[in-house]
């Protein structure tokens, strides 16, 4: 899933999973009041480019255009190589980067040279994204008990995305970025790549790219956000848009945080308002 959230010291916004903050403010999905007390916003995967938009960084038909390019160049990057991704639930005694090692290194014995298989997303404890060579992937689903995986399931993908399989769509993403006009945030917003806030628009230009090859370390994120002293009153949480994945990933990771929690389905409310 792909998705947007927001936190603020009262009240917090997110920014949508799949709407248009600007039609956000406009359909008024979040009160004005929450949509002016919101202190950061964070985006999954390419949710990122939303929280952006949300945060006054991006314009909205700039972001939509490089989503578009970045959209088709993952894709195009995605049929050169048969790839994919591996969502992994694990018992304490897993070991991620042991098992993706082996997992390499049965590709090699079949010929593969330079496979790829990596941690591509970090969800909450316990649980990650593995992506690379669909034959790495097979290989630990055939292996999953000697690797102390409780369960594993293929997701509907198309390709290893944020592994360097997709180095192909670096290039046209970052031609893209370098031709729109990027603003510092209004907010805080976090990034996928490493977990913190970004610094300014150069800064986002890098990230953005980088994103691409690079783990989302979503969890970090979520630490990051969350951590505060203890007794400090935790804020709101919206999570914006049709899908709540990125609420039951919270809950997994922080339950205090959790617990001000809401989903709010902005295409809902916008059919609600068009009928």
């Amino acid at each position: 899933s792909e998705g947007a959230r927001g936190a603020g010291p009262g009240s917090g916004a997110a920014a949508p999973r799949a709407c248009p903050a600007g039609r956000l403010r406009q359909r008024s999905a979040l009160s004005p009041q929450v949509l002016e007390r919101c202190v950061a916003a964070a985006g999954y995967s390419v949710g990122e480019f939303a929280a952006l938009v949300f945060a006054g960084a991006l314009g909205f038909a700039e972001a939509l255009y490089a989503v578009k390019v970045r959209a088709e160049a993952m894709q195009k990057a995605s049929e050169a190589v048969p790839s994919g991704m591996l969502s992994v639930i694990g018992r304490r005694e897993a070991n991620y980067k042991f098992a993706c090692l082996e997992a390499r290194k049965h590709c090699e014995s079949l010929g593969i040279e330079n496979p790829v298989c990596t941690v591509s997303n970090y969800l909450f404890p316990d649980s990650r994204v593995i992506a690379g060579h669909l034959q790495a992937l097979e290989f630990l689903q055939e292996n999953a008990q000697k690797y102390y995986f409780k369960r594993t399931k293929m997701l509907p993908v198309s390709g290893a995305f944020h592994t360097r399989l997709m180095e192909p769509a670096v290039e046209p993403l970052a031609e893209v970025l370098k031709s729109i006009e990027i603003q510092k945030p209004l907010l805080c917003v976090y990034s996928n790549v490493d977990g913190k806030k970004y610094m300014h628009s150069k800064h986002i230009q890098k990230l953005l790219v980088k994103q691409v090859v690079s783990p989302v370390l979503w969890e970090q994120t979520m630490h990051s956000v969350y951590e505060r002293k203890q007794g400090t009153e935790f804020p709101y949480t919206y999570e914006v848009g049709p899908g709540n994945q990125l609420g039951a990933i919270l809950k997994q990771c922080n339950l205090k945080a959790w617990k001000q929690y809401k989903h709010v389905n902005a295409l809902e409310d916008e059919e609600a308002a068009e009928t």
